[in-house]
């Protein structure tokens, strides 16, 4: 079943459950006019879901918030110290986290105040060795070389990892030591029921300013969250 079957399924069993009770009393229909409206205009469901999908994220993000963009020691684009965090979850072997990297980099040179907490939340086949490394490379002080050579270097594999390590200039004895550390697995661990909790089902995936978002938005929808998120 793909990811769009799931809203499909998820938005009948919202609309036909307690969404259709709410629907019937707040446009009088009965359920079979109800039913027969939302088989004429099927392309709402997948839409119905993915809202009621996001405003759960968002009442779950409130008391995940602060520990959601407590970033790794070193694992921050843009400005560390930035007034507007924009958190993403990324993983190297992600197509669409490629395509977003020039978007975020967009955006940081656009907005001095922005900071950018990277989760990496290694969900593809061999991504796993690759955040270990980036969170090696982050306790070095030299994270952002490294997510840059690995999303160009890439796919991740022993070979391009190793390249991106030396392209940052890591200390390669000290990060293989790090990568495999029990701190750099408590990380991976976190992010990923932070991704749970929050009902990700895939990267990249954005925190920023109580809104939660899914896949690559592209310059436009990041530049309007970072936007609403200052409140201009």
């Amino acid at each position: 079943m793909t990811r769009r079957d799931h809203i499909v399924a998820a938005a009948l069993a919202l609309v036909f459950g307690f969404a259709g009770a709410a629907l019937w009393s707040w446009s009088g229909l009965g359920d079979a006019r109800t039913r027969a409206y939302l088989l004429d205009n099927p392309d709402i469901l997948p839409e119905m879901a993915e809202r009621y999908q996001a405003r759960e994220a968002e009442g779950k993000l409130a008391d995940l918030a602060d520990e959601v963009a407590t970033p790794f020691p070193g694992a921050v684009l843009g400005n560390p110290e930035g007034t507007v965090t924009l958190v993403e979850f990324t993983d190297y072997g992600c197509t669409y986290c490629r395509m977003s990297r020039s978007d975020v980099a967009r955006l940081v040179e656009a907005n001095p105040d922005l900071r950018v907490v990277v989760r990496e939340w290694p969900i593809f086949q061999g991504s796993e060795a690759a955040a270990r490394m980036a969170l090696a490379a982050a306790e070095q002080g030299k994270f952002a070389a490294f997510h840059e050579a690995m999303f160009e270097l890439g796919p991740p594999e022993e070979t391009s990892i190793a390249r991106a390590a030396q392209a940052a200039g890591l200390d390669m004895a000290a990060a293989k030591a790090f990568a495999g550390s029990e701190k750099v697995s408590f990380e991976l661990a976190k992010n990923m029921d932070f991704a749970r909790k929050l009902g990700f089902s895939g990267t990249p995936s954005w925190v920023i300013g109580g809104q939660v978002f899914e896949g690559a938005i592209g310059y436009d929808g990041l530049k309007e969250a970072v936007a609403a998120a200052r409140g201009s």
